[in-house]
């Protein structure tokens, strides 16, 4: 095995396992230690310090870096119109939703990583109300603030839309030119529809006031243990209108919140009513 740059100890692992799970939720197995040495490693060299255990009291001493460590240890994978048997259910509850005179449809996407899921989202609906300006309002959170500034400039590689058809390539994004050759970026109409906040669903307050008529959280609840999961499903629950929907990853099951939501198709819930 190729010796590694920075003496990384077990002890050094374990701090850093908790520290991550105590500031994010995040879980992370014994099996990460590979993964975590290469993404704090970034970070030892980004600050000059020569040691795992010099980062760690530089962590202590340091406020600011605390953003970084976090965005250090965050995953993000994502694809426009990833599951995508989520869309079309999606739009036909933002329908519903307006039929009931909701104005506009609300829709937060809960772990938006670099924007594709909620522009997926904002796709999907200008296609089912068949304008440009539907009356629809999406938040784009992510624990991840480097991923949520990246979101909010809606500018990707090429490669990143090669599996949508042509035509919505077409209807949907703009094609880079000169020194944007190669990129392309959503348009304006779509990225109006989308406002990006970066927000720890561990925090003790979240900014939302009003109710949505669905959440997206799909993808991540797989990094929290069963007991944290509750805890942010728990606070999602009145959040949702009583007809609105909680659409959740392929890998992701909520029996152990029987209490707070029903299956309503595949992995997607409803609010149950509380007593």
């Amino acid at each position: 095995m190729r010796e590694r740059e920075f003496a990384f100890t077990d002890r050094d692992f374990e701090r850093i396992r908790t520290l991550i799970y105590q500031h994010a939720g995040i879980s992370l197995s014994s099996a990460k230690v590979d993964m975590v040495y290469s993404r704090i490693a970034r970070r030892l060299r980004a600050t000059g310090l020569v040691s795992f255990q010099d980062y760690l009291r530089y962590l202590d001493e340091t406020p600011e870096e605390w953003q970084n460590f976090i965005n250090s240890l965050t995953t993000n994978l994502t694809s426009f119109f990833r599951e995508s048997h989520h869309f079309p259910i999606l739009a036909q509850c933002a329908l519903d939703a307006r039929r009931r005179g909701h104005h506009p449809v609300t829709l937060w996407s809960s772990a938006c990583s670099t924007g594709e899921e909620p522009y997926s989202m904002a796709m999907s609906l200008i296609d089912a109300f068949g304008t440009w300006s539907p009356p629809v309002r999406i938040l784009a959170t992510d624990l991840d603030t480097n991923v949520v500034q990246q979101a909010a400039q809606a500018v990707y590689p090429l490669e990143r839309v090669e599996k949508l058809p042509e035509a919505d390539v077409k209807r949907f994004f703009l094609r880079g030119r000169e020194s944007q050759a190669g990129m392309v970026r959503l348009r304006p109409e779509v990225r109006a529809l989308v406002t990006f906040r970066p927000l720890n669903l561990l925090s003790d307050s979240w900014p939302m006031k009003g109710r949505f008529d669905a959440i997206f959280c799909r993808n991540v609840l797989i990094y929290f243990d069963k007991a944290t999961q509750y805890k942010i499903l728990e606070r999602f629950h009145p959040l949702l209108r009583p007809e609105g929907l909680l659409f959740v990853g392929h890998s992701e099951s909520l029996t152990h919140v029987s209490d707070l939501f029903r299956l309503q198709g595949k992995t997607v819930y409803a609010p149950l009513a509380r007593m």
